[in-house]
């Protein structure tokens, strides 16, 4: 924290000027301080208590400048601030704190992650669920065309002897396989239903 001005040149040669005035009458020890802030080489620095009693002492006498024209051209004199070292054991006492918050932190944030989930629809056994249920239908549209196409295959074997056009086998064969898939079609459709739970 600031506590004295490093004083520039106006106030130098103002306060050497007071200083030379026989008839004014400064108190000794702010004759003294100011003697001595003007003799000493750059940067001269002005305490603010050496500060008030001057502006103290200008008023009172009712010379013709004041403080604030005589700092003018100086600044704030700023010590610097030395840092002390750090504790070896409080920083690692630090580091193990800040440690532990980012493990709490990651597992807050991650306590909701599965982490057999491969996408955001769901997680590894869904993904089963949906690849056994997809492998069912597959599984029951190969077994009803398989059925259809060897009831249409047995029909038209079978049919040889009763018809002996190509046509009537033909036609006799579609007829079969026609009421062998609607009746798989029916059943499928009744265990569709309820696997669906509909009654």
């Amino acid at each position: 924290m600031a506590s004295s001005f490093v004083v520039g040149e106006k106030f130098r040669q103002k306060v050497t000027e007071l200083l030379a005035q026989r008839e004014s009458c400064l108190p000794q020890q702010l004759k003294e301080d100011l003697e001595e802030i003007v003799g000493q080489s750059e940067p001269a620095t002005l305490p603010f208590s050496t500060a008030r009693t001057l502006k103290k002492y200008l008023q009172e006498k009712g010379h013709p400048f004041y403080l604030h024209e005589l700092l003018e051209d100086s600044s704030l004199h700023l010590p610097e601030v030395v840092k002390p070292p750090r504790n070896p054991e409080l920083v690692a006492r630090l580091e193990k704190i800040k440690a532990k918050l980012a493990n709490e932190e990651y597992d807050r944030m991650t306590r909701n992650v599965n982490t057999q989930e491969i996408n955001r629809n769901g997680t590894l056994a869904d993904f089963g669920r949906e690849v056994r249920s997809a492998k069912a239908v597959v599984v029951t549209i190969f077994n009803f065309l398989v059925t259809v196409v060897a009831t249409f295959a047995c029909s038209y074997m079978g049919s040889q002897y009763l018809f002996t056009e190509t046509t009537s086998r033909v036609i006799s064969a579609v007829i079969a396989a026609s009421v062998v898939g609607l009746a798989e079609l029916y059943v499928l459709v009744r265990t569709m239903e309820g696997e669906l739970g509909e009654p």
